[in-house]
């Protein structure tokens, strides 16, 4: 435990902006009245409020099961097919679009989930505060904001403080799943990644995965791969 929080101070302090960064871009989107009335009739059951103390998963779920973690699931589509595709685990989805939250529960209620979480704050927060070492069998960050414009590079969420400050909520064997359709960020991810002496790459070819049968094809990623544009998935273990 001890190596654990000197390698997290360690991170911390070689890549400050670790204290600045956020797990997302707020927009605020216009509220439909569907999505409002999905919140206001699902939040109790399905919503989980932050306030800075530590989650009791087993409490919540009402069992003990491997925890999928989302960061920014959008507007939720793909994370419900998960979440419905796999009862066994448990499914916790943080993002701060509300509008993307009630599209989230209006999806997760249309097919009578009992197996998902909605976290409506920062991530980068709900992990430091919210969530035991060792609680997590999976991350996963799909499609996050590339900041394509090189000056921008600094403000991409997968950076290796952000790694170390992921790494000890996940179990030993716990997986890291990314998902990017820009090319330079996927290089940016495996970049990290590998540095990482925690962390073993899952793909065969040491670098990327064919897209996993558990991440549902989107919309837009299908439109995508129709105008040959390239989707770059990857998954890495931990192993200390």
């Amino acid at each position: 435990m001890a190596d654990s929080e000197d390698n997290l101070k360690r991170a911390i302090a070689e890549d400050k902006y670790i204290r600045k960064i956020r797990s997302f871009v707020k927009r605020e989107g216009r509220l439909t009245k569907g999505q409002a009335s999905a919140i206001e009739r699902n939040w109790a059951g399905m919503g989980l409020d932050y306030s800075g103390s530590r989650y009791d998963l087993e409490a919540i779920f009402g069992r003990s099961a491997p925890t999928v973690l989302e960061i920014g699931f959008g507007m939720g589509q793909s994370l419900v097919a998960m979440a419905a595709a796999a009862p066994e685990k448990n499914f916790i989805g943080v993002e701060v679009h509300r509008p993307g939250v009630g599209a989230c529960l209006h999806e997760a209620e249309a097919k009578e989930l009992t197996n998902l979480r909605l976290i409506e704050h920062d991530a980068v927060e709900v992990i430091e505060n919210c969530l035991d070492d060792g609680s997590l069998a999976t991350v996963q960050i799909f499609f996050p904001d590339p900041w394509h414009k090189k000056r921008h590079h600094k403000r991409r969420l997968i950076q290796p403080a952000f790694i170390e400050l992921l790494r000890p909520k996940l179990q030993i064997g716990g997986v890291i799943h990314l998902a990017t359709d820009w090319e330079n960020y996927a290089e940016h991810m495996l970049e990290v990644m590998q540095g990482s002496k925690h962390f073993r790459n899952l793909a065969a070819t040491g670098d990327y995965i064919p897209r996993p049968a558990e991440r549902p094809l989107t919309k837009f990623e299908n439109r995508g791969e129709k105008l040959g544009h390239g989707v770059w998935d990857l998954k890495f273990e931990r192993i200390a």
